[in-house]
């Protein structure tokens, strides 16, 4: 609650947070259009593969032309400018910069870059969740022995439902479920970015006035970034995955405490402690009253009769029973609250969310049959979607990582629906990302 005054007594001790942000797509436009307004932090720099696109970032966010015209990044921190670049890798060559936030949205790149922030002596703020989900327990694991912090974004969803989940916990309250609302319908499965927009009832071309990316909607819509939002919850909660994957029950806000709850309780889950998303859309196509389909919940046990009879006095929505109640949050502003995760890892030192775990993992499924051959283009293309499973499953399986399917070529044909298997793939043993995934799944498997 004093996150602010901590910020501000940075900034009165000269000590004001400097970062560097990687990637100027909608996460990081976000960020920067709050950046300047919250106290206590600099935005010392700018990377993007095209600075172009940074630089209209800026525009769009209202920064000051003037405060963007540094020519390195000495001289934005000389000056308490922006330094506008393409070379990500320069971000690590000062040791100034206290914190690097990774909004690429590519998991290959998220780990490079990570690892070399992390090397630098420089804390992360991983957005790139696809990043997190390939190999994050690894990295978290690096930066703490490097005495820096390893973080989940908060304003994502992940570490939300994270902070959900440890505020039922300090209230002595035992999680049953927590997870996150979204579109479902099992046939959204076999969506491509060809299809994505009938789904969401856009025409192609208001999308692509929008600036709308097929292939980030196409991931949403298929189900593959709840899984792995999900997973990444799983792997720095200690929440479990269902055994088969996410199931999106259709449900609204009032059924939550009813249905995100266990079987041998009257629910839908397999026990207690575990992720789920539910859907906003019944499976014949209508709509769920009260959906949360922008929003996360955490649904929770009472430890005692009195505290269940609290739960009602309070005006909380629970099951028939009293036992079970549930609270949610109806939307995330992603980029806009990312001010939090900078004031938890820069003031205190702490995460807001931090994988400890290799509890689940987001494996390739094919979206139709796939003809030996074939390059796969990984997450929202036209060839795999990603299921949530739990990593042990995962690995009994020599299940292919969906974090590690662009670019892979298809060493023999496989069904629609089939989860893609390493004999299944040919992988470029010079990967680094492999490299580090191998050894994650060595030391946490």
């Amino acid at each position: 609650m004093n996150l602010t005054a901590l910020l501000a007594a940075r900034a009165a001790d000269g000590r004001t947070v400097r970062i560097g942000l990687i990637g100027a797509g909608r996460f990081g436009t976000m960020f920067l259009g709050q950046a300047r307004f919250i106290p206590g932090i600099h935005v010392a720099a700018v990377a993007d593969v095209t600075p172009e696109r940074a630089s209209m970032a800026l525009a769009l966010a209202g920064w000051p032309p003037l405060k963007a015209v540094a020519r390195s990044l000495d001289q934005a921190i000389g000056s308490g400018g922006t330094w506008v670049t393409d070379d990500v890798f320069g971000l690590f060559e000062d040791s100034r910069l206290d914190v690097i936030i990774e909004t690429t949205g590519n998991a290959r790149a998220g780990i490079t870059h990570a690892l070399a922030a992390i090397s630098a002596g420089v804390s992360v703020i991983m957005v790139t969740v696809e990043a997190d989900v390939l190999a994050g327990p690894l990295l978290a694991r690096r930066a703490a022995e490097m005495g820096v912090v390893y973080s989940l974004a908060y304003g994502d969803q992940p570490a939300i439902i994270c902070e959900m989940v440890d505020w039922a916990r300090t209230c002595g309250f035992e999680v049953a479920c927590a997870g996150k609302g979204t579109k479902y319908l099992p046939g959204y499965h076999a969506a491509t970015p060809d299809t994505v927009w009938q789904h969401y009832g856009i025409e192609p071309e208001r999308a692509k006035a929008a600036g709308m990316a097929p292939r980030r909607f196409t991931s949403i819509i298929d189900g593959t970034k709840s899984a792995i939002e999900l997973a990444a919850v799983c792997n720095a909660s200690g929440l479990k995955s269902p055994s088969n994957g996410l199931a999106f029950h259709p449900c609204g806000t009032h059924d939550l405490p009813r249905l995100l709850k266990p079987s041998f309780d009257g629910g839908r889950l397999e026990g207690m402690g575990q992720v789920e998303a539910v859907s906003s859309e019944e499976r014949d196509g209508r709509h769920v009253a009260g959906d949360l389909r922008s929003g996360v919940f955490v649904t929770f046990k009472a430890p005692t009769l009195h505290s269940g009879r609290c739960f009602s006095e309070y005006g909380l929505i629970n099951d028939s029973c009293g036992d079970y109640a549930s609270l949610w949050r109806p939307y995330h502003l992603m980029g806009m609250e990312l001010g939090v995760s900078v004031a938890w890892v820069a003031c205190l030192g702490q995460p807001t969310g931090c994988p400890s775990a290799f509890a689940a993992d987001v494996v390739a499924v094919a979206k139709h049959d796939l003809d030996r051959g074939t390059v796969l283009d990984g997450e929202g293309g036209y060839t795999v979607w990603g299921k949530m499973l739990p990593a042990a499953a995962s690995l009994a399986q020599k299940a292919v990582p969906i974090g590690l399917t662009d670019g892979l070529t298809l060493r023999r044909g496989v069904t629609s629906g089939q989860v893609l298997t390493q004999d299944d793939v040919i992988f470029d043993d010079a990967d680094d990302a492999l490299a580090l995934r191998r050894q994650m799944e060595a030391e946490f498997g």
